[in-house]
């Protein structure tokens, strides 16, 4: 997964740095202004008391906007940053919980709170009990455990998948309750 770096957010070239015998000129509110020598486009801009910026360099016509560059700069490094939030929102992780059917209160409390700490951070939670031996012929006791910590969770968490049994496992996901702000 690239994470975008907003300090190596590419510079265009403006006024003096344009190196093109022509450009297409595109004035502050998005109107083309035609075909215009690099020397008659910066007089333009100066006299907007602007940037010319060249937004396009590739194809036969390099296309030049007239613009305040550091507001765009801005405004760019902006979106990215929103972009790297929204990014990062979506990268959590799931912990893993791993109970028994014969879980203890002492282990299954710390558990339990460690769930917590976790799933208020944002990250989700997969509970599962692997089954051994005999506890195979009775999966009711792993489903009642794992619905109990669903239970000593239901305040900071939501139930996404119920128990489900595959093979000798069975696994639940509890996903963090969504803010009232949001």
């Amino acid at each position: 997964m690239e994470v975008l770096d907003i300090a190596k957010v590419e510079e265009l070239p403006i006024n003096e740095e344009i190196r093109v015998p022509e450009v297409m000129v595109i004035g502050p509110n998005g109107e083309k202004m035609g075909l215009k020598k690099i020397q008659d486009a910066l007089t333009l801009a100066n006299y907007a008391g602007l940037d010319l910026v060249l937004m396009n360099s590739e194809g036969n016509i390099k296309v030049a906007k007239i613009m305040d560059y550091n507001k765009y700069r801005y405004e760019r490094q902006k979106k990215l940053k929103e972009a790297q939030k929204k990014q990062r929102e979506s990268n959590k992780d799931i912990k893993e919980y791993r109970l028994s059917p014969v879980i203890d209160v002492g282990d299954f409390e710390t558990r339990r709170r460690n769930a917590e700490s976790y799933l208020l951070k944002g990250h989700k939670i997969k509970a599962f009990i692997r089954f051994k031996g005999r506890q195979m012929a009775r999966p009711e006791a792993g489903k009642d455990v794992l619905l109990k910590f669903a239970e000593g969770l239901k305040d900071c968490s939501t139930i996404e998948s119920e128990p489900k049994l595959e093979g000798r496992q069975m696994w639940m996901m509890l996903a963090p309750q969504k803010k009232e702000g949001k």
